[in-house]
Formats: structure tokens, C-alpha cells, sequence
């Protein structure tokens, strides 16, 4: 492990992200998923179109935790390879997809999230050009509260200033990554923002220009406190499942989903 990069706070076992790398360069996008068969096929759809503009050799790993509404069938007729787990811990659910990974790089979606092609190719850019990692911008699919739009506005400007990736899109090399320890299994949320600071640390981290596309749901379906009560959570020290609100708890309906 490099002393420049830091250890994450727990180990992630003896045989944690070992994966035999292709002779050539592959992407492998990586996308963790749990109930989530309205939304896993259109991001699969997209990464292919994306990934076959681009014209590098690819892969698309979903990694089902313990869905119990078919998305694992969903994300095979897609055309993903699927990974079953049963962690309901986001941070595990990433790194049992790093390790299954044949790439060289990994591209971390979240499963509600849009990647289009322009995105793929400024990471590829990223990449060649010597970047360790880096993230992208995002904007909210359909309508949204003000107090949602206002609230991303603010996470991007500091995404811009501390050079920081949300788990819309999170990439890294291989080498950087496994380096790092992958993500911290120990945080039940805030591990995408933790783990780019410690990826700074290997090298150059790069927030690319082109947004990706992710589900408002979230800003639909919760209001003003309750998000700033979810966000209080995320920036007390250490997280565990009982702060963890909406992403370990059953999802609400999303009042706008048949608008999009």
C-alpha cells in the first residue's frame, strides 16, 4: 500500500480486489444495486451506447444486493454480468464489484444514473492523460424542488473547489484503487467523498466537465428538513446504518417517476 496515499480505517480482506487484468486496456463500469428494476435497465442501455462511442473494450458489472425485485434478470437481459451479495453496505457492495472486475480501470455508476458518451470519453481523456481517479458533475433528471436544486448547486461548486466525486460517477485506475484499500467498508455513507480524498493522494484527480444524469427522486420524495437531517448525519464524525436514512431503509415511491 502506498504511505502516500493512507490506510483506510479497516482492512477488506486478505484476498480483496485480486482480479486477473486482460491483456488490453478495459473499462469496467461498475454499478451497485439493490431493488432498482425501474431504473437498472435504462443505465446499462446508456453505458453500452456510451462505451461503444467511445470504441475501447469494456464490461458492465451490476452488483445485486439482496434485491427481491428482479433486478438482477433486468440487469442480465441488459447485458450486464451480475455479482450477487447480501451486504446492504454500499461500500462492500462497491468493492465486491472491484474485485470481480477484469479491468484496468474502474468507473463506479450509481444505478440510478445516466452516463452519456461525452462522459465516457472525457474519463478515457482523464485516464491516458494521467489521472489516478476523478468524478463528474451531475444534474437532476425531471422536476425538482428548489431547495434540491439549490442543494446541487452547492455540492458542485464544492465539487469544483476540493476536486471531490459523488458515487453518481466515481472512476480510478486499478493500480490507484487497490492502493488506496478501495473503499472504507467501516462507513455506511459519505464512503465515494472519502475515498477521493485518499486517491488525491496517489496523484492527479480530475473532476471532468461533462455532467452525468441522476434520478431526483430523492428530492422528490423527501422534504427540505428531512434532507437537511440526512446531510447532518453524513457530516457528524463516522457513519453508521442508523444514519444512514434513505439508502438502507425501503425506498419511497417517487412522485414524479411517471413524468420521466
Amino acid at each position: 500500500m502506498s504511505a502516500a496515499c493512507g490506510a483506510p480505517p479497516r482492512r477488506i480482506g486478505d484476498n480483496a480486489l485480486r482480479a486477473a487484468a486482460p491483456p488490453d486496456p478495459v473499462t469496467s463500469f461498475i454499478i451497485p444495486a439493490h431493488n432498482e428494476t425501474r431504473l437498472i435497465g435504462r443505465t446499462i442501455e446508456a453505458l453500452h451506447a456510451a462505451a461503444r462511442a467511445h470504441g475501447e473494450p469494456y464490461e458492465i458489472i451490476v452488483v445485486d444486493d439482496d434485491s427481491t425485485d428482479g433486478t438482477a434478470e433486468v440487469a442480465t437481459r441488459a447485458g450486464a454480468r451480475v455479482v450477487p451479495v447480501k451486504a446492504r453496505q454500499i461500500a462492500a457492495v462497491r468493492n465486491a464489484g472491484a474485485r470481480a472486475a477484469l479491468g484496468d480501470r474502474f468507473v463506479f455508476v450509481d444505478a440510478d444514473t445516466i452516463v452519456p458518451a461525452p462522459v465516457v470519453r472525457a474519463v478515457g481523456e482523464a485516464l491516458a492523460g494521467g489521472a489516478v481517479g476523478g468524478g463528474a458533475p451531475a444534474r437532476f433528471d425531471g422536476r425538482v424542488p428548489l431547495w434540491g436544486r439549490l442543494g446541487l448547486r452547492t455540492w458542485l461548486a464544492v465539487q469544483q473547489v476540493s476536486a471531490l466525486a459523488s458515487g453518481c460517477l466515481l472512476f480510478a485506475t486499478r493500480q490507484a484503487f487497490e492502493a488506496c484499500g478501495g473503499f472504507d467498508e467501516t462507513r455506511f455513507v459519505g464512503e465515494d467523498v472519502e475515498l477521493s480524498w485518499r486517491l488525491r493522494r496517489q496523484g492527479r484527480f480530475v473532476i471532468v466537465r461533462e455532467p452525468v444524469v441522476t434520478s431526483g427522486r430523492m428530492v422528490r420524495t423527501y422534504g427540505a428538513f428531512e434532507a437537511l437531517g440526512l446531510l447532518a448525519g453524513l457530516l457528524r464524525p463516522g457513519s453508521d446504518r442508523r444514519r444512514s436514512g434513505h439508502w438502507y431503509h425501503k425506498r419511497r415511491d417517487d412522485p414524479g417517476a411517471n413524468d420521466l
